[in-house]
């Protein structure tokens, strides 16, 4: 890695493989071009934007500094006085289509959505939006994301996610978790169909001609009797008919709401239902000292003497 950061292997499609320190000078505002003078007509605003519109329109190869610079109508090495490469490009690329609503109102202008009140809404909306945002930019798919670089429109974004699925009483680990599984259960499906799509594209067959050119292996194959629960299924296995997303999705939320349910369980069985409230006192454990109180003890108090007698007191 050289000293700036950046790593030699960078190759615009690996997020945060750039120089990180001046993508996120350029995330969060601080390498803004100064706004004294005339009002420039190029801003980073305008070559994110035009980016993301050749990759949604084009795929990722096709975004370079040559390309945006004709799209923009300027000059390549004008662009470069905004932002230093196309590893840098790549993460405000991210920042700008990871930050889109995360609420099924995906017209919402960003950060005035908010978070769904109930945790199945929440994680339903979640998916919804993930797989629309997949298919609005399928270039994501192609983008190694271990290494993102956090803008404010990510964190923002998870910042509502975490808002939302608070009231599921888990531990934090694992609210991290619920999010991490909902996303990759997305992107698989997002992909396999991406995939599919691609092949059409790549090979000119559509994907009834290219099962149908199995058609007759696979029938000899299933009345050979060596796959017996193959050659039993119903017609309808494979229908295009079946949602496979909505079938998936539920199956999570279902499998969620069985660890809120033990965790709810735990609690009342520890005395609280309150995920945030103190745990509640041991009777049987030694008291904890009074740290603030005085440890001088009391000269004048013998715990041991006679009582004084009262002069005043009937002899009697």
């Amino acid at each position: 890695m050289a000293k700036d950061g950046s790593t030699a292997a960078a190759d615009g499609t690996t997020a945060g493989s750039g120089d990180i320190a001046r993508s996120l000078e350029l995330l969060w505002g601080a390498g803004e071009r100064p706004s004294r003078g005339p009002k420039p007509g190029l801003t980073l605003d305008r070559i994110v934007t035009a980016a993301v519109a050749v990759a949604d329109a084009e795929g990722l190869p096709a975004v370079s500094m040559r390309r945006l610079s004709t799209e923009l109508g300027t000059g390549t090495m004008s662009l470069y006085r905004y932002v230093p490469g196309k590893a840098e490009l790549l993460d405000l690329m991210l920042d700008r289509v990871l930050g889109e609503p995360l609420s099924a109102e995906p017209d919402r202008p960003a950060g005035t959505q908010e978070a769904p009140g109930d945790w199945r809404v929440a994680i339903d909306a979640m998916a919804r939006t993930y797989l629309d945002n997949l298919r609005r930019h399928p270039w994501l798919l192609k983008i190694n994301q271990a290494r993102t670089v956090l803008g404010p429109s990510a964190l923002r974004g998870l910042e509502l996610a975490l808002s939302a699925l608070r009231s599921m009483g888990l531990r934090d680990p694992e609210l991290i978790g619920v999010i991490i599984t909902v996303n990759s259960f997305v992107e698989g499906l997002a992909r396999t169909q991406g995939d599919a799509a691609e092949a059409v594209a790549q090979t000119g067959l559509s994907d009834e001609q290219f099962w149908d050119s199995q058609h007759p292996y696979l029938e000899r194959a299933m009345l050979s009797g060596a796959y017996p629960m193959m050659a039993g299924m119903s017609e309808d296995t494979f229908s295009a008919d079946f949602d496979h997303f909505e079938f998936g999705l539920q199956r999570l939320i279902a499998g969620f709401e069985a660890l809120v349910q033990e965790r709810t369980a735990e609690r009342t069985a520890g005395g609280t239902s309150d995920p945030t409230a103190e745990p509640t006192p041991d009777p049987t454990a030694e008291p904890t000292p009074d740290l603030k109180a005085d440890p001088t003890p009391d000269l004048k108090a013998d715990p041991t003497a006679e009582p004084t007698p009262d002069p005043t007191a009937d002899r009697t």
